[in-house]
């Protein structure tokens, strides 16, 4: 196996165990905060501002790791306030600071996002972009289904909320030692990138520019997990038992959608991108109108949409930046996507309380009006 290809699954089995922690716990933050007292429209703000300061400050910590070229140092300091401010979630009894935590979580994932992406760039140059996220978001995605197995087992179980919490230390003690061993065996992943010409200028271009703006609109209209898990705990639709179940299994589509978007991605480019927007647009209608088989169908979208954000989403970055600026890209991409998801989820939360109908509408819509900047990218590549 290529020396790049060990270090993208190494990540790729940190992100596995990471995820096993806290998707496990955003597949039931929801609930958790309806139940500690929350109502919709705080859940919706909570998730919202804990996605925007999991996004704004990655614009921080890609100039910082640009800057100071300490992309192992911010990559494990962000992994170690990610990882362990899940199980702390045990530990509390107030939805306020349970929102602390849920917020700590997405600002540890702030702080290390950009410096392990820009790493795995250099990596995926010898075995294609869209394969090579692809594939590290399978091995993460592989995670986000069986952590919220996990919860539903604790649920199974007669467990609680506290006891799924805590024995999510487990999988974040694992992913922070195979963090560390592939520090020990990569100190320096620029190593891996090898000479090739790719579609690049000196800065941030124009193209690139306008790759933000669908983006952002994109992020505006999808609805968080939260917001979608107290819905169908609200109106019954899925009982609590089931709702980590159909996060579990968006997790899985997330994770094939991955390898499928990332495989066609190297051959077909961003037209791959503007059908997987188009068809997980649909997801919204299914998940809040629907019953518990039309919203497992919505779930399913969902996790396509998810699949392919996590995956040629941050791959077409790589063709759009150069390597010396992969940290303040990946910055400000994450933190324009993160702003403007934290603006739909609150617009979404608010929505919900006034009219099921009108938050449809603003979702699908916003979705599907990322599709003409998408198409002004790909021709401007080509």
């Amino acid at each position: 196996m290529k020396p790049a290809t060990i270090f993208i699954v190494l990540l790729g089995f940190v992100s596995l165990f990471s995820d096993m922690t806290y998707e496990a716990a955003r597949s039931i933050a929801g609930p958790y905060l309806e139940v500690l007292g929350a109502s919709a429209a705080l859940v919706g703000l909570i998730a919202g501002l804990g996605e925007f300061l999991g996004y704004a400050l990655r614009l921080v910590s890609g100039w910082l790791a640009d800057k100071t070229g300490k992309y192992w140092t911010i990559t494990i300091i962000g992994y170690l306030i990610n990882l362990f401010s899940v199980p702390a979630l045990a530990l509390v009894g107030q939805w306020q600071l349970a929102a602390l935590l849920i917020m700590a979580e997405r600002i540890g994932k702030a702080i290390r996002n950009p410096s392990r992406d820009a790493m795995l760039s250099h990596a995926t140059v010898e075995i294609g972009r869209g394969w090579g996220f692809g594939l590290h978001e399978a091995m993460d995605q592989i995670g986000a289904m069986i952590g919220p197995l996990i919860v539903a087992g604790v649920f199974y179980f007669h467990g609680g909320y506290r006891e799924a919490f805590g024995v999510l230390l487990i999988p974040a003690m694992i992913a922070v030692s195979i963090l560390l061993f592939a520090r020990i065996l990569y100190p320096s992943p620029r190593d891996l990138e090898i000479s090739k010409l790719q579609i690049e200028t000196k800065g941030l271009s124009k193209v690139y520019w306008i790759y933000l703006i669908a983006v952002a609109l994109n992020g505006a209209g999808y609805a968080d997990f939260p917001l979608i898990a107290y819905h169908f705990k609200k109106v019954a639709t899925v009982s609590e038992q089931w709702i980590p179940v159909f996060y579990a299994v968006a997790m899985g589509v997330d994770a094939l959608a991955a390898l499928l978007f990332g495989y066609l991605f190297d051959r077909k480019g961003l037209s791959v991108l503007i059908i997987s927007v188009a068809l997980s647009a649909g997801f919204a209608p299914l998940c809040f109108l629907g019953g518990f088989y039309s919203a497992l169908i919505g779930m399913l979208l969902w996790g396509i949409g998810m699949g392919a954000q996590e995956s040629i989403m941050r791959a077409a970055v790589a063709l759009l930046v150069p390597k010396e600026k992969r940290g303040i890209g990946y910055g400000v991409f994450n933190t324009g996507y993160g702003f403007f998801w934290f603006l739909g989820s609150v617009i979404l939360g608010f929505l919900y309380d006034f009219s099921i109908n009108a938050l449809i509408a603003f979702s699908v819509v916003l979705q599907l009006a990322a599709i003409p900047f998408l198409v002004k990218v790909r021709k401007m590549l080509h």
